[in-house]
């Protein structure tokens, strides 16, 4: 597909190594030309030096022969404007990143008018995560399939726990509704089989109904009661729409910030909320403020270091629940060892919601790609496919559908009806269907399958 982006920051650079390497025409329109540079050297996309909201640029940029128009520049107003013009062009599909909180609580009417396809805010949309990992404290990560009606959580096999050196045959005598879908070992994911024993350090994601992973988390001796009060150190763009979520579960929250005017500006919005002008990466203020006293901490500061930091010190502690904002990637390669628990990258999650916008667009013939999220390091993917009457895969028993290596049927959603499917299950008309694999190439649910014929029944 043919695609432009606007802006080589933190998120236009992610789009651009995520979608080249899918095989995708990319040309990345960027005002500074050392970061262009930076960018264009270590993938394989071409640049123009120029503002993304110049109609010149756009028309070098040959925007109106685009399959995707993406607008990611630190600019609301840029994103809007650039987006406008692509639109009048041609492009035919407009995504545009906005962050500004007036804009985004308006966002249907603004992408309506503007005629926009997608308009997406990595701020808030990490604050959905953290929501869901504060409702969710047993688990290191949450990802939900089917509108929450199917989450899979991440957990980690600690020494003490009854899941280390247990074979997943085992595991399944013993937990029928729940399954282990990824094992993460040593800084490498792989799609477990029967005789895949669990040991300790093992990140492992699992998914069940809530009631099931409840008793699950008691099991693994990883259960953690309910959050009651939390402790949010920055008070930018995430604490705001946070706090806005986590209004309804009546905690007790205090947010630390630096700057006295936001600290203000935080205070008249959230009466309810305990606001401290302070220094949350100085330890002895947090300890003035009692840190220790809160179940969970959530470092959102705008310095990925002193996130970090702060959630070790909070581990110290022993908390319940620690969550860390981080913004580079690279960083996370070297915090294995740790022991942080749940980080949630902003610009990861926006990006995973674009590439499944542009895997639904490049093969639509047997399924729409419903859901796309990148786990385990991103080197597994887990999509959900809802399936067409044209698929190929359709009414054949999956013990005689060849599908590729290294690919788990998770789910199939049936109306009402969430199976997990055994051997004798098939594919229908209209299912979800929730596909694990270390392949990232999936476009569409035919994808699974190998090219040869599949064996039907005698």
């Amino acid at each position: 597909m043919k695609i432009v982006i606007v802006g080589g920051g933190k998120v236009g650079e992610f789009l651009c190594t995520s979608l080249s390497t899918e095989g995708n025409d990319i040309i990345l329109i960027e005002k500074n030309s050392k970061i262009l540079e930076r960018i264009t050297n270590k993938t394989d996309i071409f640049g123009i030096v120029g503002n993304g909201a110049n109609y010149d640029i756009q028309i070098e940029a040959n925007v109106a022969e685009c399959d995707i128009f993406i607008a990611v520049t630190e600019m609301d107003e840029i994103n809007m404007i650039s987006s406008i013009i692509a639109k009048k062009l041609g492009a035919k599909n407009t995504i545009l990143r906005v962050r500004n909180q007036e804009y985004s609580s308006h966002m249907d009417f603004v992408r309506e008018s503007l005629g926009i396809t997608m308009m997406i805010n990595p701020e808030l949309e990490a604050a959905k995560d953290m929501a869901n990992l504060i409702k969710f404290p047993s688990a290191l990560s949450v990802e939900a399939f089917v509108n929450g009606r199917v989450n899979m959580v991440e957990m980690e096999v600690t020494e003490n726990s009854p899941l280390n050196k247990m074979n997943l045959v085992d595991f399944k005598d013993e937990y029928k509704d729940i399954m282990v879908m990824i094992v993460l070992r040593d800084e490498t994911a792989f799609i477990p089989s029967g005789d895949t024993t669990l040991e300790k350090g093992d990140r492992v994601y699992v998914t069940g109904g809530q009631k099931q992973l409840n008793k699950f988390y008691k099991f693994a001796g990883s259960y953690k009661e309910k959050i009651k009060s939390v402790m949010i150190v920055g008070g930018g763009r995430i604490t705001y729409y946070l706090l806005k979520m986590l209004s309804p579960l009546k905690l007790d929250i205090k947010v630390i910030e630096q700057d006295e005017a936001k600290a203000f500006e935080l205070s008249s919005h959230f009466p309810e909320v305990v606001v401290i002008n302070g220094d949350g990466t100085d330890q002895s203020f947090l300890d003035e403020e009692h840190m220790e006293m809160y179940d969970s901490v959530i470092s959102l500061t705008g310095v990925d270091e002193e996130n970090v930091i702060n959630s070790m010190y909070a581990a110290k502690k022993d908390m319940k629940k620690i969550i860390t904002k981080i913004n580079r990637i690279s960083l996370m390669k070297i915090l294995g060892s740790v022991g942080l628990q749940s980080i949630v990258t902003p610009k990861r999650i926006i990006a995973n919601n674009i590439i499944r916008f542009v895997r639904s667009l490049e093969n639509s013939q047997a399924s729409n790609v419903e859901a796309l999220y990148r786990l385990a390091d991103d080197q597994v993917e887990v999509l959900q496919f809802k399936v067409k009457e044209s698929s190929r895969i359709i009414n054949i028993p999956l013990n005689d559908l060849n599908t590729k290596s290294n690919l788990l049927i998770a789910y199939i959603i049936r109306g009402k009806k969430v199976l997990f499917p055994d051997g004798q299950d098939m594919i229908k008309p209209n299912d979800h269907v929730i596909v694990v694999s270390t392949n990232r190439t999936f476009n569409d649910i035919d994808d699974i399958w190998e090219q040869k014929k599949a064996k039907r029944n005698e």
